[in-house]
């Protein structure tokens, strides 16, 4: 009933829901983009997007949808693989960035291994600055991590919004510097939070520095402190401060998947593995349990 291409074109904008930006991620034209959305949605019999010229959100049927398609391109997949014989060897070097450790990544990661058993999958979790580095040093085979503002590599997973989070009864004094709770350097969201606030010429103090997420988490809880964070990836027990906190905007983010230098002996493995991020992508925005 349902076409394996449509459906994987529609992952591809649910998860930049920008039809432009799946175009690019696919190597597709948006006019062939749209189109294979549409007759999705006729297959469907029920419109999966709203979008007007301004943005383009999943209707409650689409979201509805994200998990079958998941499923559905899972199982095609495994019985491709199956009836052509294929097998996937090598060793794959994988780093994700910490943003990912309370999120459902060891589902997808399991998955791929249960497909790929010959690929030794070995797992770096490091800040997103830190993965940038050892790729370019070739350290590393494939990264999935946040993209600085001015590095144009990488296929977009999915872009979301850079809020402020803290615990709910955290209150700022305007008249004193921000408590901040941050990465060490070369934290990207460690960053865009300072360059907003100097832009904004508020003072900031850094209350905790962690290379941790659960450090930084633990930090917040107890009230220290803000934290910069992306707003689909709030973890439990934390919230986005309100724009009464007078706190500056800090922009979007990009989480992206990045190749390295393509080792003879890891590029299958990796193009594989991108696939099924790729694929699994909306699993990401959801907390792991």
């Amino acid at each position: 009933m349902y076409d394996p291409t449509q459906l994987r074109t529609f992952l591809a904008v649910a998860q930049t829901l920008s039809f432009t930006q799946a175009a690019r991620r696919l190597g597709l034209r948006q006019s062939t983009v749209s189109q294979q959305v549409r007759r999705l949605e006729d297959a469907a019999g029920r419109p999966l997007f709203s979008r007007d010229t301004h943005s383009v959100e999943l209707t409650e049927d689409g979201e509805a949808m994200l998990g079958f398609a998941r499923r559905i391109l899972e199982v095609h997949e495994q019985a491709a693989a199956f009836f052509t014989g294929t097998r996937v060897r090598g060793r794959l070097r994988f780093g994700a960035s910490e943003d990912f450790v309370l999120t459902r990544l060891p589902e997808i990661l399991e998955g791929f291994r249960y497909d790929h058993p010959e690929v030794d999958l070995e797992l770096t979790v490091e800040l997103s600055g830190t993965l940038h580095e050892q790729l370019a040093a070739g350290k590393l085979d494939l990264v999935l991590a946040k993209r600085r503002p001015e590095d144009p590599r990488g296929a977009l997973v999915w872009r979301d919004d850079l809020v402020w989070i803290g615990a709910e009864r955290l209150r700022l004094d305007a008249d004193r510097p921000v408590p901040l709770i941050v990465y060490p350097p070369p934290g990207i969201t460690r960053a865009r939070a300072l360059e907003a606030l100097e832009r904004q010429g508020r003072g900031w103090r850094i209350v905790c520095t962690s290379g941790s997420l659960n450090g930084l988490i633990a930090a917040a809880r107890a009230g220290l402190g803000v934290m910069a964070h992306s707003r689909r990836l709030i973890p439990p027990g934390l919230f986005r401060l309100p724009e009464r906190s007078g706190l500056p905007e800090l922009g979007k983010v990009d989480f992206v998947l990045v190749h390295g230098h393509r080792r003879p002996g890891a590029q299958e493995a990796a193009d594989a593995l991108a696939a099924a991020v790729l694929a699994g992508g909306e699993r990401l925005r959801r907390p792991g349990g």
